[in-house]
């Protein structure tokens, strides 16, 4: 295990390296400058201001300067349109944000997809199984954007229950976390139920039926485990992309994480901004990716670490 997990480090150094090196040049690339929208700005103030964040000097000594900051010291830059803060201080701002509407919005993807996947499965081909499928088909077929607004309408406008949008009290966090939660869970439940369905075709289930195991047992202690595999292999981009948020979420409900932020750096063109949320969201994944892999051996021990 040690020797992959060495491997596997090394790889995602060199990811990361590449997706760093990449948007660092493909940010430069876009037309305009973080202070080309200021009103009345006059030549020699923008070339002060160039200067003092060191954008005057030549493109490839801005990326050694940065990447030697980044790696030396943890340093993201600072802030081109939030004066005197630094990117860490605004990722360490916005980020808990983001992680709270994430975990509550995995509890709801879990909660509801899981057993949806499982009753469907047990039921294969009963009305419960194409209701169960339905929901699921449904949540898949309806973007965010669509059920955010329409949940507000309801609950928010019609009966009152919580407020359209803010990050104040604990009732703001039901609608947003419903909404983006109920996206993710229908593709867990479609996964479990593929899943379980494999795995109860498989022949040690028909060996442990053939023994008088009864159908609890069989999935509880037999299939369960390797059904679930689909589900973990998904769940480590899912995570990822859960636990930052979702951008479309917290711009529709207002609320202040890091994923509405990173919207407003790329219109600002907060070059440092955009990068650290770039390398941020893309540690994470290569990171889950790592242990999504870990955790299918210890589920299915026939497979190896390779």
């Amino acid at each position: 295990m040690l020797p992959f997990i060495l491997r596997r480090t090394l790889q995602i150094a060199v990811v990361l390296w590449v997706i760093i090196t990449a948007t660092f040049f493909m940010i430069r690339f876009v037309p305009g400058g973080p202070f080309t929208a200021e009103k009345a700005v006059t030549p020699e103030i923008l070339r002060n201001l160039e200067a003092h964040y060191g954008l005057d000097r030549p493109l490839w000594q801005q990326y050694l300067d940065y990447m030697g900051k980044l790696v030396l010291h943890g340093d993201l830059g600072p802030s081109f349109k939030y004066a005197s803060r630094s990117v860490n201080e605004i990722i360490a701002d916005k980020l808990p944000v983001s992680l709270e509407l994430g975990a509550l919005a995995l509890g709801v993807a879990l909660a509801v997809g899981l057993p949806l996947g499982l009753v469907a499965a047990v039921r294969r081909n009963t009305l419960l199984d194409y209701l169960c499928s339905s929901v699921a088909m449904l949540g898949i077929c309806v973007p965010t954007f669509v059920l955010g607004p329409l949940l507000v309408l309801f609950f928010a406008i019609k009966l009152g229950w919580t407020n359209a949008s803010g990050w104040y009290g604990p009732g703001d966090r039901v609608l947003p976390a419903l909404t983006l939660g109920l996206v993710y869970a229908a593709y867990v439940a479609r996964l479990t139920r593929g899943g379980i369905l494999e795995v109860l075709g498989q022949d040690y289930i028909r060996t442990a039926r053939a023994k008088g195991a009864s159908a609890a047992r069989i999935l509880w202690q037999h299939a369960l485990r390797g059904g679930l595999l689909p589900v973990v292999s998904f769940l480590g981009p899912a995570i990822a992309g859960i636990l930052t948020g979702s951008f479309v979420i917290e711009t529709i409900f207002q609320i202040p994480g890091l994923g509405r932020e990173f919207v407003q750096s790329a219109f600002n063109r907060d070059y440092t901004l955009v990068l650290g949320t770039v390398i941020l969201y893309a540690t994470l994944i290569v990171v889950l990716n790592l242990a999504v892999d870990i955790a299918q051996v210890w589920l299915n021990p026939r497979r190896k670490f390779e």
